[in-house]
């Protein structure tokens, strides 16, 4: 198999749910000193359920956060991360699932492909801490640079972090000696308005991997901040004047006056994806008492009623479908 000497892979446009989630579970463990190991996936090759630039974290006593697999090969990949935490260096591990031979004894896994790890010990991986946050507050994509002699090299945005770590030996062939992968930044959503869906709506999209912001100023719906990355307590205007990237925005206040005055403000915003709860009707009667050009303006990027229809009624089923046809919208899919 020929693999040429700089490995890189066209990144989504967005992150996806798990990698949030470990590089959250990463910067909790940093900042505790806790052991574990970050396994990232340079290379794959066939059938396989990550592709380069996939991240998991395995902890003590079996902690893991985020999945390379359908949960076939987590148990040898942890026996490896606890080898690179126990020698303080990089272990590098290549699961090949392609045999024949493997699917006829009855001993596959069943998917048809081949990964290539990198294990990399957390505690020398420290100063990777603001490269997270950076990462977490949309600045850019995560991306790394790794060598077979241990250096390694990430930059969010203008930051950058460049060390070298011990390594064990290579442990597979080929020409490859320089891996370059990304890890797409995390897809930033403004929720104008709580409200029943909320504490449903806000912990789905962080599962997914968005960052979320709550913008509500009513006192009654305050509480529901605690579901949300962040809180404003502001006006659309001021809310949107914030410098952090905006990929979509959903206005479900329940209020008329405070859904125009959301609309009003997306409207003179570049935000890809604006979504109205509500029914048609409600639109309609808010598009009445919008200027012309704010209307203009939203009709390419309103989704209303927003939601797919999914079926059922209530909070639940309207957060569920809410969550799908974002989660279609930012990675491309039609829904």
């Amino acid at each position: 198999m020929d693999f040429s000497p700089v490995i890189a892979r066209s990144p989504a446009p967005f992150g996806t749910g798990g990698a949030r989630a470990v590089l959250d579970a990463a910067a909790t463990a940093l900042r505790h000193d806790d052991e574990a190991a970050l396994a990232l996936v340079l290379d794959t090759e066939g059938s396989t359920y990550v592709q380069a630039g996939a991240l998991a974290l395995f902890g003590a006593a079996g902690r893991q956060v985020g999945w390379l697999s359908g949960g076939c090969l987590e148990p040898d990949i942890a026996l490896r991360a606890q080898q690179a935490v126990r020698a303080q260096r990089i272990e590098w591990l290549e699961i090949d699932t392609r045999s024949d031979e493997d699917l006829f004894a009855g001993s596959a896994v069943g998917c048809r492909g081949q990964l290539r790890l990198a294990l990399l010990p957390l505690r020398a991986l420290t100063a990777w801490a603001t490269l997270i946050a950076s990462w977490c507050d949309g600045i850019g994509p995560l991306r790394i640079t790794l060598q077979a002699n241990g250096g390694i090299t990430a930059r969010v945005g203008d930051r950058r972090v460049q060390s070298t770590l011990a390594t064990a030996p290579l442990s597979w062939g080929g020409s490859a000696t320089q891996w370059a992968v990304e890890v797409p930044r995390p897809p930033a959503v403004l929720v104008f308005g709580g409200g029943p869906e909320s504490p449903i709506l806000l912990p789905l999209l962080r599962t997914l991997g968005a960052m979320t912001t709550l913008v509500e100023q009513r006192p009654r719906w305050r509480a529901m901040a605690a579901h949300a990355d962040r809180a404003l307590e502001l006006p659309p205007t001021r809310a949107l004047a914030s410098p952090q990237a905006c990929d979509a925005a959903l206005v479900m206040h329940h209020h008329f006056e405070l859904d125009r005055e959301a609309l009003a403000a997306l409207a003179g915003t570049t935000t890809g994806f604006i979504g109205l709860l509500g029914p048609v009707r409600r639109r309609e009667d808010l598009f009445r008492v919008l200027p012309a050009g704010a209307r203009e303006a939203l009709l390419p990027r309103l989704h209303s009623p927003v939601g797919l229809r999914l079926g059922g009624t209530g909070p639940e089923a309207i957060a569920l479908s809410i969550a799908a046809q974002l989660q279609a919208h930012l990675h491309g899919e039609a829904a």
